[in-house]
């Protein structure tokens, strides 16, 4: 069973390989206007995959000649939905063929001080899973969880994803100013700028207003990120797709600002292989704090445990 320090080590890796192969990060993977198409959701479960397994998923997804549906499952759970995952092509190497997610949890142990006397100390739990998107699963009855299956309006549904994306901004009460052609967060005066959403266009305001959503949910009196400058962008990066894949907004491919912070965000991850997991564990937070002002409960699968 490998260790704590090598899952983590195995996680960054592949994250750090994508970034280096250039082309779009593994949070940006671009998806269809679909009903089953999106954020990587669990198939029995029907919760999203949250922090670094969003990352995993997304990278596996962009390596592995892509997955267009959002439904994952372990080897276990789609056996137990009468599914079979079809034999691993001869291009695809061994142990590539699933994706790796992990599961984490924070445990307590007690453990004696200088003085002998116990001490409550915390530690993360990592365990590594391997799941399976449907589209490589067998099953004709599954066919309603495929793309192509699902709901999805193009035209009428973006409108109603912008529509839906401008209620959630203005329900988390966030003092937002527009005017200038800056867009930034200040810590300070606590308030957003944003250029006029006519100079942006649409996809480009609701990514850009997200991502300044995340800096103002990071800060001190919220949920009170301290870090580096460039982990706060990565946080705001990262967060800012998940706050857009939740309203059905498909991000950007404009890296301008991304490629600004890259090669220090390689070289942090490099450096320390926790890096990225507190990354993606706090823009996940900051996400969530954005979204439950305006988030409304999702109808549960038709498969359940």
């Amino acid at each position: 069973m490998p260790t704590q320090q090598e899952i983590r080590e195995s996680v960054t890796k592949t994250i750090v390989e994508t970034l280096e192969k250039g082309g779009l990060p593994p949070w940006r993977k671009p998806w269809r206007n679909d009903s089953n198409s999106g954020f990587p959701t669990n198939i029995v479960s029907g919760q999203k995959y949250r922090g670094i397994n969003v990352l995993l998923l997304m990278a596996h997804s962009m390596a592995h000649g892509g997955c267009a549906s959002k439904y994952y499952g372990t080897l276990r759970q789609w056996n137990k939905l009468g599914g079979r995952i079809k034999k691993r092509p001869d291009d695809v190497p061994p142990g590539r063929w699933g994706a790796t997610v992990v599961f984490w949890k924070q445990i307590t142990k007690a453990e004696a001080d200088e003085d002998g006397e116990e001490d409550q100390k915390s530690y993360p739990l990592l365990r590594k899973y391997t799941v399976f998107c449907i589209d490589k699963v067998e099953g004709e009855h599954l066919d309603r969880f495929r793309v192509g299956y699902g709901e999805g309006e193009i035209q009428t549904g973006q409108i109603q994803n912008y529509l839906d994306g401008k209620m959630a901004i203005v329900a988390t009460g966030a003092d937002i100013r527009h005017g200038g052609n800056r867009a930034f967060y200040s810590p300070k005066e606590d308030f957003i700028q944003l250029p006029h959403q006519s100079q942006m266009g649409l996809r480009d305001y609701y990514e850009t207003a997200a991502h300044e959503l995340i800096h103002w949910a990071c800060a001190e009196q919220r949920i009170g990120f301290r870090g580096s400058y460039a982990m706060g962008e990565l946080i705001a990066e990262i967060g800012s797709t998940f706050i857009c894949s939740e309203w059905g907004i498909e991000p950007t491919e404009d890296l301008e600002n991304h490629a600004a912070y890259l090669q220090s965000w390689l070289d942090a991850m490099k450096q320390d292989s926790r890096y990225i997991f507190q990354a993606a564990s706090i823009a996940a937070k900051a996400a969530d704090f954005v979204l439950n002002f305006s988030r409304v409960p999702e109808p549960e699968l038709a498969f359940a445990e």
